[in-house]
């Protein structure tokens, strides 16, 4: 009798423990609140720099003023992820930013290039950040088609860094005639909703 509630107990405990497990693994990613004289690192391709508008209507000029702290535009126009992660090494060293929000791989994906190499060198830009003491968010970039599909990779690297990650706003904006410059870019009202979305999930994922 007594090996059978020691049973029971072993059963309570483990399957209390898993509740535990669950739950915690549905919260979602947090971010270290930024400090007032932080710095946040945009990092990506024409996205990021800011092609289909004015330099102070990219989404990281609009950005730093939602946030009130330094945002370094580091977008480089027409770049593929295989050159990125080589660029972003020096950056990190050159800056030291408290946030990298990585929106890269469009070029990739207009190109057709491999989606395996793409989520490789994603993987490489994460944890290069992570390694220079950054806190890292995602942006999923849209395949150049009707659709305008994000793929999967972007949700999955997310969740395997336990990252913050915003993979509908593009989507969202390119499918709005009145938000984009061409096919592929917004335009300056579609960088400032850009700017607002990732101002809010920063915002969000830093509340306590």
């Amino acid at each position: 009798m007594r090996s059978c509630n020691h049973y029971r107990l072993y059963l309570i405990t483990v399957l209390g423990l898993l509740l535990l497990l669950g739950a915690c693994s549905s919260d979602p990613p947090r971010l270290q609140p930024l400090p007032p004289d932080a710095v946040v690192l945009a990092f990506g391709d024409s996205l990021t720099y800011g092609t289909g508008a004015e330099r102070d209507h990219s989404y990281p000029a609009r950005l730093a003023e939602h946030l009130g702290v330094t945002v370094i535009n580091a977008g480089v126009p027409g770049e593929v992820s295989a050159v990125g992660y080589q660029r972003l090494s020096r950056l990190l060293e050159q800056h030291r930013p408290d946030l990298v929000i990585l929106c890269h791989g469009g070029n990739d994906l207009l190109r057709r290039q491999s989606t395996t190499d793409l989520a490789r060198h994603l993987r490489s830009m994460i944890e290069h950040s992570q390694a220079a003491g950054a806190q890292v968010v995602i942006v999923g970039v849209p395949q150049p088609s009707l659709a305008r599909s994000v793929p999967s990779l972007y949700a999955e690297l997310a969740a395997e860094y336990q990252l913050p990650y915003e993979g509908d706003i593009l989507p969202d904006i390119l499918g709005d005639n009145r938000l984009k410059s061409d096919t592929v870019h917004p335009n300056a009202a579609g960088y400032s909703r850009f700017a607002e979305a990732l101002a809010t999930l920063i915002q969000t994922a830093q509340a306590e």
